[in-house]
């Protein structure tokens, strides 16, 4: 965590699951240095756990546990000078909804909070939806000249201001260079909690992956699990690996096993990954680590290894089974935003620049998402309600005046966060969050 002096931005980031935290905390970290961080965790089925959150090792100042409409009332126009929402699309559009209001609502001088947004990693589906539930943030961060071109080109296409793009790169990318050589040989099969969705497909893969181990008694084989049973990240589990591994004839083989932790650790250590369509492969790549996007299941929207098309990476285990290397080709790394060449830091010059003069400038004008009543009054409403909120942007009777802990419950979860002030990170109701998660969805 950078040094901070008195004048440090204060900047709070909202997420909803254990990866957008990690993209939320380390993009704040990347766009404006030495800051103090506030963490705020989306009340819901992907709030990370404690584990999760150590896992993703992004640290903040305060982190704590709490409703969007709380979040809502929490961020007065003057509290902070950057908020982040890394956070799914339709989260993103209530919260911009909700503080422009609250915002509207408040002193009229002065100026408010730059907003950000943006997307985890590699954006393979709904583009327009994802995009348009975005928009009206004052920067929306593109991972790459590839996708803020995309990005630019959706917001034309319906008639809404893209000046709110900004190129970047993806926040946790680094490590060092892959210099080969380790021992003993290392393939890493990055698994991904919803693709492929079907349990005959997610055990071929896995088959694959302990076929590839027992072919190569001289390799260790990890399989890079994300979650635990129990726990949710971005996307909802429904057939872990653990629970798929019990059905292996024999078992896992000795050179064969299921690992946790940091991908970037993980990555230390790996000479070939494989995967379908994880961003780790991006990790990977800008690493110069040899990595594979799996086409057995074959090319498709659904899988999200179209994404790779052109990058040289597109292999089977047939392949690799055989000892096939994929050579990724340097243009397309190049869009999409895989610096490999060491140019990685100068990659948020842009987004940096642009927050700093929003921040500097005497006031900004009010959030204007281009979704509204009246261009999306089929759709807006319901996504709003999700969240506690009106079409106006105002609390729904019944959460504007619920308190954020009531009961015994909330006493002892405002108890925990206190006994933990001094691991910031560490703090919050997490310690108490499976039956916080039951009582939150009252």
């Amino acid at each position: 965590m950078p040094s901070r002096t008195a004048s440090s931005p204060r900047v709070a980031v909202l997420a909803d699951s254990d990866t957008r935290w990690k993209w939320g905390a380390l993009t704040a970290y990347r766009i404006q240095p030495d800051i103090r961080l506030d963490g705020y965790l989306l009340r819901g089925r992907a709030t990370p756990t404690v584990r999760q959150l150590d896992e993703v090792g992004a640290r903040a100042d305060a982190l704590r546990e709490i409703r969007g409409v709380d979040f809502v009332r929490s961020i007065d126009r003057t509290r902070y000078d950057v908020v982040v929402l890394a956070c799914v699309g339709g989260a993103v559009q209530a919260m911009l909804h909700g503080l422009a209001h609250a915002w509207s609502t408040g002193a009229a001088a002065g100026g408010r909070p730059v907003v950000v947004t943006g997307y985890v990693g590699v954006v393979y589906e709904k583009l327009a939806d994802g995009l348009l539930l975005r928009h009206g943030a004052d920067v929306v961060l593109a991972n790459s000249r590839h996708d803020a071109d995309r990005f630019r080109a959706v917001y034309r296409g319906v008639g809404a201001d893209g000046g709110s793009v900004v190129e970047c790169a993806l926040p946790f990318l680094g490590g060092a260079p892959y210099q080969g050589g380790n021992d003993p040989c290392t393939v890493v099969f990055a698994a991904q909690p919803s693709v492929p969705e079907s349990r005959a497909d997610r055990m071929y893969l896995l088959r694959r992956a302990v076929e590839h181990a027992r072919k190569h008694p001289d390799r260790e084989v990890l399989i890079k699990l994300r979650s635990k049973p129990g726990e949710h990240t971005t996307h909802i589990e429904e057939l872990p690996y653990q629970k798929l591994a019990t059905k292996i004839p024999g078992g896992l083989p000795a050179n064969c096993r299921a690992v946790y932790g940091n991908m970037g650790e993980v990555l230390d250590r790996t000479d070939l990954l494989v995967t379908v369509s994880s961003t780790a492969a991006l990790e990977s790549l800008h690493r110069g680590i040899p990595t594979a996007v799996l086409t057995d299941l074959g090319v498709r929207e659904t899988l999200g290894n179209h994404h790779f098309l052109g990058s040289g990476c597109l292999a089977s285990w047939d392949e690799l089974d055989a000892g096939h290397r994929p050579d990724p080709d340097p243009d397309w790394l190049a869009r999409q935003g895989v610096a490999a060449d060491g140019d990685y830091e100068r990659a948020f010059d842009a987004a940096r620049d642009r927050v700093t003069a929003l921040r500097e400038a005497p006031a900004l004008p009010p959030l204007t998402p281009y979704y509204t009543p009246r261009t999306a009054p089929g759709y807006l409403p319901g996504i709003l309600a999700r969240h506690g909120l009106d079409p106006k942007g105002e609390p729904l009777p019944g959460h504007a005046d619920a308190p954020e802990e009531t009961g015994g419950l909330r006493r002892i979860a405002r108890e925990t966060v206190r006994e933990a002030a001094r691991g910031a990170y560490r703090h919050g109701v997490q310690r108490v969050a499976p039956a916080i998660r039951r009582w939150g969805q009252l």
